[in-house]
């Protein structure tokens, strides 16, 4: 994929130093992320196409299944219009 993903504007990741957590804070709402969903959103900085995060997550990550999930789960959050 070249889409080269980042935070829309006026969403806001966040890590909750109380809660142990990332959030997303988007206008009037705030996400709480699970899991890798952090780590993951950090590299969506507007300057890596979709097959680089993968690349360098796989790279952190040897034998985790980021080719198949990763791409699903950066396409969910561009339709629920947190990534651009």
């Amino acid at each position: 994929m070249t889409w080269r993903p980042a935070l829309s504007r006026g969403v806001v990741l966040r890590h909750d130093r109380v809660r142990g957590t990332d959030l997303l804070l988007l206008p009037e709402r705030v996400v709480v992320l699970r899991g890798s969903a952090g780590p993951v959103l950090r590299l969506c900085d507007g300057t890596r196409a979709v097959d680089d995060v993968v690349a360098e997550l796989g790279e952190r990550h040897p034998g985790a299944p980021v080719a198949d999930e990763v791409p699903d789960f950066l396409d969910t959050l561009r339709k629920e219009g947190w990534l651009a």
